[in-house]
């Protein structure tokens, strides 16, 4: 009886472990994959950069054209990508496919390049951009959303299989 109450009271507390990582997972992958936009810009294959939609919109400042304004854009892409985690994790996590995240990922680069186009005064339209920042901008959703999609839903997985073997294991003995 003893141990069943030991495996009630672990219960919410990976579940709140496993909500925990995926919000580390969103700011880690909005840190990485807006670091690589800030690298696809500076090599030319991108005509835009994080900080081009998140500076210099809104603000004319110098320092919003130089590293600064980089690392401003990339900390923020960051928390924002932990809002962007919550709710893949939300809505998501019990399937465990690359594919889902891969979706995920196309389904954010068409939100940011044409439902909000309009908010981003510095950013052409779609149509307007070259095909090599398309293309760039797609690629990079595409492994951001892979990455938020596949190690949410893994680590959900993985441990929802690790606490059924534990307490089998338990129940066994």
């Amino acid at each position: 009886m003893s141990e069943n109450k030991k495996l009630e009271q672990n219960k919410p507390e990976q579940s709140t472990t496993i909500f925990g990582r995926a919000l580390l997972t969103g700011f880690i992958g909005g840190l990485v994959w807006s670091f690589f936009g800030v690298i696809n810009y500076y090599f030319n294959f991108s005509e835009v950069s994080p900080r081009s939609f998140l500076l210099r919109s809104w603000l004319r400042a110098g320092w919003t054209d130089g590293w600064l304004g980089d690392v401003i854009s990339v900390l923020l892409v960051g928390v924002i990508s932990v809002g962007v985690a919550l709710m893949y994790y939300m809505m998501f996590r019990k399937i465990n496919s690359m594919w889902v995240g891969a979706g995920y990922g196309l389904v954010l680069w068409g939100i940011v390049f044409y439902v909000f186009n309009p908010i981003f005064l510095n950013i052409p339209s779609l149509f307007d951009l070259n095909v090599n920042t398309i293309v760039s901008c797609i690629c990079l959703y595409l492994l951001y959303g892979i990455f938020i999609g596949f190690s949410i839903s893994y680590d959900y997985n993985d441990t929802i299989l690790k606490n059924n073997n534990t307490s089998e294991e338990k129940a066994s003995n």
